[in-house]
């Protein structure tokens, strides 16, 4: 009898279960998606507005006890930033007459906290944070179903504010201390309550759950997508909505089309502190993943897949009493496989097609991986032997090249300085190149040198304690000195003079000499090279800044690579190797640190971050 095929046995077992089952599942399905699923999704979608209005008036609170904080603290312009607010201010008690905000003027009559949401002009904003009004302008996109609208852009900004009366020891105030969040293009803020409610899951690419703000009729905060994927800012509100909630006053909760799909959704008004309505907060879920359940509920409805798998494992045990030997068989050849007995083999004769192929497939791939494990040993051994060949012959160049370098460095020197006699201008300014070439060469052989430690694995670290300002960069800016007044360059130094760390005196003063001399050739002429320090616990980070033309990102990734360099104005005008900053990001990981680089607006920052102290690296 020829053997049957797994596929052909499994079929026709599971066939029955199916037929069995069948009209059992089309019963259940109608009820359990009409009468428990819908609406528990209806029942959902206004509880998760009840969590996203509590978290939206408990951000408002949180609002006023960062300024409860600043209290305490003398007001200069930097509270707003420690207190991750967007614009904090003082009204004095002579400009309080002058003063609109509504919530300012609560605080001040109630002499206590007051929050709430407002309505701020562009003018407001712009005399609080010019670059954040900037940023405001929103266009009003046309939207199906929308109320009809001649306005164009959005003049005003929705913001969360709060304000806190200063009181003398009478109980008087004194002033009003007030601050706040922009609440138009903070999708932070409106990703923050859709991940608390529903999570940041897609439905074939569009948000289950959406949260979103509106500024009267429009969206100013939204995780709603639109047709190209891009947050739906500028949008609108429906009709009916907005008649229901901004004109009625009213909580709406319905089936609803936003911008581009339908959801189960919620509205309620958000009210000025005076009872105005000037906003909408909405939340929605997604109605297509329903809809999808409701099309495929006679295959995912839960009863039923537990009693398929409870018969599957009846059957699955009975087939397991025909097919456990041969499998055991193979988990057997897996596990010498795994354990390096490459070429061992199973028995590919069964009653079942399939093991049959299996077998044959298992033997084939382990005669495979046995051919391709001696292959790669052998290539492996060519490699180490090539790598060996090529470090030995780096330091022997380079050791040679050191000592005539040496002496011709030091003739040639004597004769440019008179020592050997008096040469005239010509002569000089020749010798002056020469000498400029053999700085040159000198400079690559000792890179060359360092390269083959690194090859070798020799670089160890040993450390001691180490003052970055006097030991190491301070020498390297008097040795780079001339070079610098060459270009006209102006040089600045802020590193603290009393920062120390332990590490690897001569290996740092690589780090630095290379850090700095590439600061100097490469900037821009007239320009300025600053170095930076700032220490935070155990952590020194180092900055050595330039002007120069800004490095591209995607250029970045070959900086730090052997032999690479970038192809910009500054680089063409200047010789090198390629291998200063590969040596120099091996010497810092050595430490235990990083280096990276941050391209600014007119220059570039190197940056490198190492231990104060010796336990790391």
């Amino acid at each position: 009898m020829a053997p049957k095929s797994l596929r052909f046995r499994i079929l026709i077992s599971f066939g029955l279960v199916v037929m069995a089952v069948a009209t059992m599942i089309a019963l259940l399905g109608y009820f359990v998606l009409q009468r428990d699923i819908i609406e528990r999704a209806e029942a959902a979608v206004l509880r998760d507005l009840q969590t996203a209005r509590k978290f939206y008036e408990d951000e408002i609170r949180r609002i006023g006890e960062s300024l409860e904080w600043i209290l305490g603290t003398e007001l200069n312009g930097q509270f707003s930033e420690k207190a991750d607010l967007d614009y904090v201010a003082v009204v004095s008690l002579d400009d309080m007459p002058k003063c609109t905000n509504e919530i300012v003027l609560a605080a001040f009559e109630e002499k206590q906290g007051a929050g709430g949401t407002r309505m701020m002009g562009l003018g407001e904003l712009e005399t609080l944070d010019r670059a954040l009004a900037d940023a405001q302008h929103i266009k009003i996109k046309s939207t199906p179903m929308a109320r009809p609208t001649l306005k164009t852009e959005l003049k005003q900004v929705l913001v969360k504010e709060y304000a806190v009366p200063m009181l003398s020891e009478a109980g008087e105030v004194q002033k009003v201390l007030y601050g706040g969040r922009v609440i138009n293009l903070d999708f932070q803020f409106v990703d923050r309550i859709r991940n608390l409610v529903f999570g940041s899951d897609l439905y074939d690419g569009t948000p289950i759950g959406t949260v979103t703000i509106f500024q009267d009729d429009v969206r100013v905060a939204t995780n709603v997508l639109d047709e190209r994927g891009e947050r739906a800012v500028g949008t609108r509100v429906s009709e009916v909505v907005y008649t229901a909630v901004v004109e009625e006053g009213q909580v709406w909760h319905d089936r609803a089309f936003v911008v581009t799909d339908w959801y189960k959704t919620a509205y309620e008004p958000i009210q000025d502190i005076q009872g105005n309505i000037v906003g909408i907060l909405y939340v929605g879920i997604l109605e297509q993943p329903y809809n999808d359940l409701a099309g495929n509920i006679l295959i995912m409805f839960l009863t039923i897949v537990a009693g398929c798998a409870l018969l599957a494992v009846i059957l699955s045990m009975i087939l397991a009493m025909k097919i456990s030997r041969p499998l055991t068989e193979i988990v057997k050849a897996t596990t010498r496989l795994s354990e390096g007995q490459l070429g061992y083999e199973v028995d590919a004769r069964t009653q079942m097609k399939e093991l049959n192929t299996l077998a044959i497939a298992f033997n084939g791939m382990s005669t495979k991986l046995k051919a391709r494990e001696e292959s790669l040993r052998i290539s492996n051994d060519k490699l180490v032997e090539a790598n060996q060949s090529y470090v030995h012959l780096i330091s022997f160049v380079a050791h040679e090249l050191k000592g005539v370098l040496a002496s011709a460095v030091m003739n040639t020197y004597s004769v440019r300085d008179g020592f050997l006699g008096m040469v005239n201008f010509k002569q000089r300014k020749a010798i002056d190149s020469v000498a400029r070439n053999l700085d040159y060469l000198t400079n690559i052989v000792r890179k060359f040198l360092n390269l083959g430690r690194i090859e070798r694995g020799e670089l160890s670290v040993n450390r001691t304690s180490v003052k970055l300002w006097g030991d190491v960069f301070k020498v390297s800016l008097e040795a780079l000195s001339m070079l610098a007044e060459r270009r006209s360059l102006k040089i600045e130094s802020t590193i603290d003079e009393a920062l120390e760390v332990q590490a690897d005196l001569d290996l740092l003063q690589i780090v630095a000499n290379n850090l700095v001399s590439n600061a100097i050739k490469y900037c821009q002429p007239q320009g300025q090279v600053t170095l930076t320090s700032r220490a935070e616990g155990d952590v020194v980070r180092i900055e050595v800044y330039n002007d120069s033309t800004p490095i591209p990102e995607a250029q970045k990734v070959r900086l730090f690579q052997k032999f690479s360099r970038l192809e910009t104005e500054e680089t063409r005008r200047e010789k090198g190797t390629g291998l200063g900053l590969f040596i120099t990001r091996q010497i810092i990981e050595a430490h235990g640190g990083t280096i990276w680089v941050q391209a600014q607006e007119q220059g570039n920052s190197f940056i490198f971050e190492i231990s104060k102290g010796a336990s790391r690296g």
